[in-house]
């Protein structure tokens, strides 16, 4: 017998190969994310592109009047804000990740509950309480005997007042984060500081809060970042901020240029936000030196420390969420009458199968550009996700601002050609239609379930795209045979993310739905300004209620986020729990 040479089977021509990636420029996957990343961009394009259209009448009056306002008003409240939000998240985190006091499994999920809660809703409520008809002032008039101007009590629409809402609402970004580092912490590391003679607090501040450094400054550039991009909290109190400059430039003053540049300066401290939480990063960093982990021993607290705890973590829910939710729910029973009927169904309705839309087509978007990146892994793939997610970033109202005017003018552009050719009206078919509202959805919360659907995908082994490839698979095969059923639960998760940051989206909203379409954030916003608080709770109880849903999600996601809470060592841990710390320094425990 002659032996026989056999010539090995050619590389399928597949752009996942490597060999073939690397003669190929683009991949068909490629090309699509990034025909999708500068789709997407467009709106900030547009928003950039005015930064060089010379100055007209209105943005010299601007800039001459009321743009100093703007920019004072707007650096009070993330200093304000920023302050407060550490002030409160970074403490209370502590506490519950590592203190052992009453009350203490309860309050490290309801510490975010003020999530749930949007910062325009809080500050109806807390207006409807504390203002000078509302029940706070009329039971000290009646207590008193005092009367108008004869008694000091704060103004809650001020710049102050603001503050403070923002901060009840947003500490929780500081503390998911916060608590998220404390809890992957290695025991050892802090056992070892305990050796050296530092006590609860000192190994607090010289070796957890370094550690978890990086957290705590992430956590803090999304609450500024939701600082800049609220409107509904600044304008209802009457602050002159970029976001309420820009609506009234407009619609007021009916200039869209202007209110294009002005949306460009605001954009430009966005940007600045995300360079100075990158450098902070790079400029000192901190590692782990054990890879061992144990379940996290906890100091107990006694005494008059264990009450400054629970106090310490309740007053932030009772202020953040309870109070504002028992004024929404007897509001709601109130007024029976206003929202039992098929007006506030409708409401319902539009609120929630707009939402769903735009959670598919976000959900949708992002499973095209995770993927391409999965596929291709090139620079040009890459870099187009990082483009199509920075929407997160950008407010609201500057996407709506991105949007509408490239819209308008294709529409003018378009009807003015239709009127001339053959003398018909074509109207408006991109600019006030429900089009331009899920298209402004995807560009601002795309970043939401991008960042999920990639966790997802990440979680699934190359292997598996190597097995569906020798089974004659393409690569749209293996997503949707393969991927998605193994991803149901991650898709679920970005779905309901992205549908509940849609429920309460205002400025966006407000700037291009269709008329006499309306939302529940829409209503509950007009109400409010039409000093119609009691009216305006049921629609903002609404969107509570279904804000609680994620919350929820997190809280079960975090507590099982630490290290070693898995396999065997979970399992020993269980079997045989470590008791709390007491707080004297000197005792120690071998994890």
């Amino acid at each position: 017998m002659t032996a026989q040479t056999t010539n090995p089977p050619a590389t399928p021509a597949n752009p996942a190969n490597p060999a073939v990636r690397q003669r190929l420029p683009f991949s068909p996957w490629s090309a699509v994310a990034i025909v999708v990343a500068l789709t997407l961009a467009l709106p900030i394009l547009v928003i950039f592109g005015h930064v060089f259209i010379p100055a007209g009448e209105v943005w010299t009056h601007l800039r001459e009047t009321v743009l100093a306002d703007y920019v004072v008003n707007s650096l009070a409240l993330l200093i304000g804000v920023g302050i407060g939000v550490l002030v409160i998240g970074v403490p209370v985190a502590w506490l519950v990740s590592v203190c052992e006091f009453p009350g203490r499994s309860i309050f490290q999920w309801a510490l975010m509950l003020p999530l749930a809660m949007p910062a325009y809703i809080i500050a109806y409520t807390y207006t409807g309480m504390l203002d000078f008809s509302g029940p706070v002032q009329s039971l000290i008039r009646e207590l008193t005997g005092l009367g108008y101007g004869e008694y000091y009590f704060p103004e809650i629409r001020s710049l102050g007042g603001a503050m403070a809402m923002l901060t009840l609402v947003l500490y929780p970004y500081v503390y998911l984060l916060s608590r998220a580092a404390f809890l992957e912490q290695s025991v050892c590391v802090l056992e070892v500081s305990r050796t050296l003679g530092a006590g609860p607090f000192g190994g607090f501040r010289r070796v957890a809060l370094p550690l978890a450094r990086p957290a705590i400054i992430a956590g803090l550039t999304l609450a500024l970042m939701e600082v800049l991009a609220d409107y509904g909290t600044v304008a209802y109190f009457g602050v002159s901020t970029f976001t309420t400059g820009i609506f009234r430039t407009w619609y007021a003053l009916g200039d869209p240029a202007a209110a294009a540049q002005l949306a460009a300066v605001l954009l430009t401290f966005v940007f600045v936000l995300i360079v100075l939480e990158r450098w902070s990063r790079a400029k000192a960093r901190f590692h782990h030196t054990s890879r061992r982990y144990s379940t996290l021993p906890r100091y107990q607290l006694r005494g008059w420390k264990a009450t400054a705890a629970f106090l310490g973590c309740l007053f932030p829910v009772l202020l953040g969420f309870l109070l504002p939710a028992l004024q929404l729910g007897l509001w709601t029973v109130q007024t029976t009458e206003q929202w039992m009927n098929p007006a506030f169904g409708r409401l319902v309705f539009n609120s929630f199968w707009l939402a769903i839309a735009a959670a598919v087509i976000a959900v949708a978007l992002a499973l095209v550009l995770a993927y391409a990146r999965r596929m291709e892994g090139g620079r040009f793939t890459a870099a187009a996700v990082r483009v199509a997610g920075m929407g997160y970033a950008v407010p609201g109202i500057v996407i709506a601002i991105g949007v509408m005017i490239p819209f308008a003018a294709f529409d003018n552009a378009l009807d003015g050609f239709m009127r001339d050719t053959f003398g018909v009206s074509t109207g408006l078919l991109l600019s006030g239609t429900l089009f331009a509202l899920l298209f402004a959805y995807a560009v601002r919360f795309l970043a939401v379930s991008l960042q999920t659907v990639e966790a997802g995908l990440g979680k699934i082994q190359p292997s598996m795209d190597d097995a569906a490839r020798s089974l004659g698979m393409r690569p749209l095969q293996t997503l949707t045979r393969v991927h998605l059923p193994i991803m149901r639960g991650t898709l679920l998760t970005a779905l309901l993310l992205v549908f509940v940051d849609v429920l309460k989206e205002l400025p966006a909203t407000l700037i291009l739905r269709p008329f006499d379409f309306n939302t529940l954030a829409v209503r509950a916003f007009e109400l409010a300004s039409d000093e119609r608080l009691a009216e305006s709770s049921s629609a903002a109880l609404a969107i509570v209620l279904v804000g609680l849903v994620p919350v929820i999600l997190l809280s079960v996601t975090i507590g099982r986020s630490r290290p070693g809470q898995q396999g065997p060592t979970r399992a020993a841990d269980e079997e045989s729990p470590q008791k709390p710390l007491a707080m004297p320094a000197g005792t120690t425990n071998t994890p």
